[in-house]
């Protein structure tokens, strides 16, 4: 909902203000969320001269009639470093969370704020470089590290109200773009588009975001040239982050000794079943070996604080995991799952809640979707786990959209799978959709395709099923679902 796009804080989280960015009633009202919002005492204004929707506020007026003579320091006198600069409505906590409530509200500190605006620095952005944003400036990426750390480059930014592969090269041409951001999928959003003799007729050299998987790293430079991608790891809440710097394709960063002194975190064994950290006899948490898949935790001190969420203790606590490495300690549960090379590569491997067990195997769902868009018909992959009854853990399923004019190519996606995935990891159930439904970062959505399951009766998406016998992917059918259920077949 653009109306909650992101608040400017004064001292609690009962005196918020909200702008929505577009003039049209309907992006403030769609499905009662201005009326939500003021019951929760937040305050929403439209860029508009004048508004018929109850409790909704114009602001062009506002701003119009107001003075241009500076806001008195009595007002910032009590501002400080470690003060609430703005909240960030973050889908960081788990996603079945957010699909029961609302976003929580992530405090921002102007600290935070300062940190990030320098990250275009620290990457080798400078003053001259003209820097695209089309991504949200309701979210921490778009407006703190694009728009404010454009504005501590000094430098030129161009804004685009919404993402758009099909425009995105002629903008970046048009406008001479230099430097360039990106969020979870828009990268393959790029090189999903049609191809175009022009594709590296362009002066992009640098290109800032997180999220893009290896595949598509090494797509994109062949496709559009020789641009450094500087691939980060962070949460808006958090209090640990990376940096990719070497160019090293599927890394997130690299840990090094001043970083890890200056913000203390580790990697701790994570039970996926009973989604919570492995505890040793003493209680505390188990140190994650090197090259093992593990769960990033902060340390919560001084330097790298956790400040929470506003007016929402329980979500808070939630996000503090106590008694980790020494009785007493506290750190930021990320609640993400990564891995730590033998040369101190970082890679993130999944979310907790993604990742799903199957057969006493662990199986991370972005590995399996890695697989399943390299079959010839399939354009992109959503995977996720769905309880069988009568069987311990949740089997791989996914939700796929295919390549125009493609129809589903049974054999191939079964020969992919087969080749290149163990036999617990294999997606038993294919969901094709016209389309993955993605949040306004890009992110997929998983919650409701978990709740819908695979039952054919309930679903009118065309539904699949691996067939081992006939060594292919098969119509799911309500007979079929029927077997699978009553055990005749087996998984």
């Amino acid at each position: 909902m653009k109306a909650s796009a992101f608040s400017l804080s004064k001292s609690s989280c009962q005196r918020l203000s909200s702008v929505a960015g577009f003039q049209r009633e309907s992006c403030v009202c769609c499905g009662g969320g201005a009326a939500t919002l003021t019951e929760q005492g937040i305050s929403v204004f439209i860029l508009a001269d004048s508004c018929s929707v109850p409790g909704i506020n114009t602001l062009t007026d506002k701003i119009q009639e107001a003075s241009d003579e500076p806001l008195s320091p009595g007002l910032r006198a009590n501002v400080h470093i470690r003060s609430t600069a703005l909240y960030i409505y973050t889908s960081g906590l788990q996603q079945r969370e957010v699909h029961q409530g609302l976003p929580k509200a992530a405090v921002v500190t102007h600290e935070r704020v300062w940190a990030a605006c320098f990250i275009q620095a620290a990457v080798g952005v400078t003053t001259d470089d003209i820097f695209y944003i089309n991504l949200p400036l309701y979210h921490s990426a778009g407006f703190i590290i694009g728009l404010a750390g454009g504005i501590e480059r000094g430098m030129t930014m161009v804004l685009r109200r919404k993402f758009s592969a099909s425009q995105f090269w002629d903008d970046c041409r048009k406008y001479n773009i230099t430097v360039m951001q990106y969020i979870g999928e828009t990268l393959r959003y790029l090189c999903n588009s049609p191809k175009k003799d022009n594709e590296k007729q362009h002066k992009v050299r640098l290109a800032i975001g997180n999220g893009v998987r290896t595949d598509i790293w090494t797509e994109f430079l062949n496709r559009f040239g020789d641009i450094q991608i500087r691939e980060l790891y962070g949460a808006t809440e958090g209090n640990i982050g990376f940096i990719n710097y070497t160019n090293k394709i599927g890394a997130v960063g690299r840990i090094n000794f001043l970083h890890k002194f200056f913000f203390p975190h580790t990697l701790i064994k994570f039970d996926v079943e009973k989604e919570e950290p492995v505890r040793n006899a003493e209680g505390l948490c188990v140190e994650a070996s090197r090259g093992e898949i593990g769960l990033l935790v902060g340390k919560v001190t001084q330097r790298s604080p956790f400040v929470g969420y506003a007016a929402n203790k329980a979500q808070t606590e939630k996000k503090r995991l106590r008694d980790v490495l020494k009785k007493g300690d506290l750190y930021f549960n990320t609640g993400d799952l990564l891995l730590v090379d033998s040369e101190n590569f970082v890679y993130f491997m999944d979310r907790v809640g993604d990742t799903f067990r199957w057969k006493g195997e662990n199986v991370a769902t972005s590995e399996v979707g890695d697989i399943l868009t390299t079959a010839n018909s399939i354009l992109e992959a959503n995977v996720y786990g769905v309880k069988v009854e009568g069987h311990e853990g949740r089997i791989g399923m996914a939700a796929v959209t295919l390549k125009e004019g493609e129809d589903f190519d049974c054999a191939d996606a079964y020969k992919q799978v087969v080749t290149y995935l163990p036999a617990y990891a294999r997606p038993r159930f294919i969901r094709i959709q016209p389309a993955l439904e993605v949040t306004g970062t890009f992110k997929m959505k998983k919650v409701k395709l978990v709740e819908e399951g695979f039952n054919p009766a309930n679903i009118s998406d065309p539904l699949y099923f691996l067939d081992t016998d006939k060594k292919t992917y098969i119509p799911l059918t309500q007979e079929l679902h029927r077997a699978i259920i009553s055990r005749e077949i087996k998984l």
